[in-house]
C-alpha cells in the first residue's frame, strides 16, 4: 500500500483549457487515487505578481536602495515577507515532493513561472544556508529542501526528435538543467528525469490518452523511480575551487560531467 504523502503542483499556463491544466488535472486525480494528498499552485489563476521589487520587502524604509539579496535575506529572517510568498514557501515545506507543469517557452521556463521561483526562493529559505562543517554553503544536494523529490512535467511544441541527442533543439534534459539543477537540485531537492508531452499544439486524442498512461506510471514512481545522480557539491567530487577533481570523470566535459 502507498504510504500517504504531501504533494504540491505548481500548474503555469494562461488558458485553463490547455494541454498543461489537462496534464495537472490527471495529476491531481491519479495522486489522489493513490492515497496521496496533493496541494495546487495555479499561478495564472492566483495573479501571481512575477517581479521581484520593492514591494516585495514593505519592511524596508521608503527609498531604500534595492539589493534583492540582502532585502530577500533580511526579510526571511525577519519573517517581513509578503504574505504570497510565505504562504508558497509553507506549501513547500509541507510537501514530500512537488511537480512543475509548464510550457516550454523559447527553451525556458513562462516568466511567471520563473518569478515563482525568484520570490519563493528567498535568501535564508532556499539558499545561503551555512553547511555544517563544510567549507562552502549548503547547496547543490544540501539545503532546507533536501529530502524532497521534484518533478518537471513539460510541455513542447517541437517534436520529440527534436529534443533528442542529435535533434536541433539539443537534448530536452540539458535544456531544463538551470531548473533541475540550478535551482531545485541547488535547494537540496531530489529530482527526476523529466516527463515531456511533445507537440502539444496539435496532439490527437489517442496521443492524449497515451501520454496519460506513461504520466500514470510516472507519478506511480514519483517516490521510488532513480533520480538523476548529480554529485553533490560538499561530497568530495569537487576541488577548493569547485570544479571536478581530476580524477573524477576524465575527458567528459560540459553537463554531463555534472552526473555521476
Amino acid at each position: 500500500m502507498t504510504q500517504p504523502r504531501n504533494i504540491l503542483i505548481v500548474t503555469c499556463h494562461p488558458e485553463p483549457q490547455s494541454l498543461n491544466h489537462a496534464l495537472t488535472g490527471h495529476a491531481r486525480s491519479t495522486l489522489a487515487t493513490m492515497g496521496h494528498q496533493v496541494v495546487e499552485s495555479d499561478l495564472y489563476a492566483m495573479g501571481w505578481k512575477a517581479v521581484v521589487d520593492g514591494l516585495d520587502f514593505p519592511a524596508d524604509p521608503q527609498g531604500t536602495r534595492l539589493q534583492p539579496g540582502v532585502a530577500s535575506r533580511r526579510a526571511t529572517d525577519g519573517g517581513t515577507l509578503t504574505a504570497d510568498v510565505a504562504a508558497e514557501q509553507a506549501k513547500l515545506l509541507a510537501a514530500d515532493a512537488v511537480i512543475l507543469q509548464f510550457p516550454l517557452w523559447w527553451f525556458g521556463l513562462p516568466a511567471m513561472l520563473k518569478g515563482w521561483f525568484d520570490r519563493v526562493f528567498s535568501n535564508g529559505f532556499a539558499y545561503g544556508l551555512t553547511a555544517p562543517g563544510a567549507r562552502y554553503s549548503a547547496r547543490y544536494g544540501e539545503g532546507r529542501l533536501a529530502g524532497k523529490r521534484a518533478l518537471l512535467s513539460v510541455t513542447t511544441g517541437g517534436l520529440a526528435p527534436h529534443f533528442s541527442a542529435r535533434g536541433v533543439n539539443g537534448m530536452l534534459e540539458d535544456l531544463l538543467f538551470p531548473v533541475t539543477h540550478g535551482t531545485l537540485y541547488y535547494t537540496g531537492m531530489d529530482v527526476l528525469p523529466s516527463f515531456a508531452v511533445h507537440g502539444a499544439n496539435r496532439l490527437p486524442d489517442d496521443q492524449f490518452a497515451a501520454a496519460c498512461e506513461a504520466y500514470t506510471r510516472r507519478l506511480q514512481g514519483l517516490f521510488s523511480d532513480p533520480v538523476i545522480p548529480y554529485r553533490p557539491q560538499n561530497g568530495g567530487d569537487y576541488d577548493d575551487t569547485l570544479q571536478l577533481r581530476p580524477d573524477i570523470a576524465p575527458g567528459t566535459q560540459g553537463l554531463a560531467a555534472h552526473r555521476d
